[in-house]
């Protein structure tokens, strides 16, 4: 028995989903104040003086406080249809179809959220850890339920699967968030080469 663990964004992707999906459903309301509210973060960002997680919760937050979970939902249901398979890379699409032929177990492991990820891996029938976005009374509250997945990948992945049970382990990433799930495999590709 094997298992194969996929990052989704960049390294499944040639982009950034969640980036592309929060434009889609941010309000006009909300894309006018984006500059003032998150573009500074943006920037420390980009100029890594702020982890990719802090980012994740402030935008998050901005964007999906107080929204109706149902409406976003059908949303994400068409942006899974409708704009990740542009953004598929067809080779990693191979390599997932690959370890599926041989009987593999294979998972998306993303910080991206569930509401689009879970549409596209049920289509393609493999597994999902990812952030899920936290609801209270039908309103999104802006927060992940169980807090963010991203820089504990490992341990959510630990806690899904008994590792001992793979006689081998393969991981695809591209990011730092990346490098300990990584470490957990005996088959590593970072940035689409092998790592030894």
């Amino acid at each position: 028995m094997q298992l194969a663990l996929f990052d989704f964004d960049h390294t499944i992707t040639r982009g950034d989903s969640y980036g592309h999906f929060l434009r889609r459903v941010a309000t006009p309301e909300q894309r006018a104040q984006a500059w003032w509210r998150v573009g500074p973060w943006l920037l420390a960002y980009r100029l890594k003086l702020i982890s990719a997680r802090r980012i994740r919760a402030r935008v998050t937050a901005q964007v999906f406080s107080g929204r109706h979970a149902g409406e976003i939902a059908q949303m994400a249901a068409d942006f899974a249809l409708e704009h990740l398979p542009w953004i598929i890379r067809p080779e990693m699409l191979e390599q997932i179809d690959w370890h599926r032929e041989q009987g593999h177990t294979v998972v998306v492991v993303s910080a991206s959220i569930d509401l689009y990820l879970q549409a596209w891996c049920d289509g393609l029938g493999l597994q999902l850890i990812c952030n899920r976005l936290e609801a209270q009374d039908g309103r999104l509250t802006g927060r992940y339920a169980g807090g963010d997945c991203g820089p504990r990948k490992v341990e959510h992945i630990r806690r899904q699967f008994d590792l001992d049970r793979f006689q081998r382990i393969h991981a695809y990433g591209d990011s730092s968030e990346d490098k300990p799930m990584l470490a957990l495999a005996h088959e590593r590709w970072y940035r689409g080469k092998p790592v030894s």
